[in-house]
């Protein structure tokens, strides 16, 4: 079973996004797989460093979307993206030094961060977006 699941209520009804949220969600449950499996260090880090990768070409898909509408909450919406890339990016240092592992207590973070950020922010994007006529 899947430890996090992209259901239709994390829609944002922007297929762009979807596409990008879905695979955001895979690479948390690739993430999850690997810390309950008990896999190596370097399957953890090459997982964790995906995730940061695909996490920063996700927000800059938003924030090109975001200036290309002229979206009222740019700026907030942003803020929230560099939060969660600077955190993730200690995160990923802290693994990497073996200064800490990747715990429940982490995947809880990344998933709930997830679910919060799609439903409370991407929400309201995908929104303005579809009323701007992108589907």
């Amino acid at each position: 079973m899947a430890y996090l699941n992209f259901t239709d209520k994390l829609s944002v009804k922007v297929v762009l996004i979807d596409d990008q949220h879905k695979k955001l969600v895979d690479i948390i449950n690739e993430l999850h797989d690997a810390m309950s499996t008990g896999q190596g260090k370097s399957v953890m880090n090459e997982v964790l460093a995906h995730l940061i990768d695909y996490t920063k070409m996700h927000f800059s898909t938003e924030e090109r979307l975001m200036a290309q509408y002229n979206y009222p909450d740019r700026i907030l919406h942003e803020a929230q993206h560099i939060d969660l890339t600077n955190q993730v990016g200690q995160l990923y240092i802290k693994v990497k030094e073996n200064k800490i592992s990747v715990t429940l207590e982490t995947m809880n973070f990344l998933k709930d961060w997830l679910n919060h950020h799609i439903l409370e922010t991407d929400k309201k994007l995908g929104a303005f977006l579809v009323e701007k006529g992108v589907k």
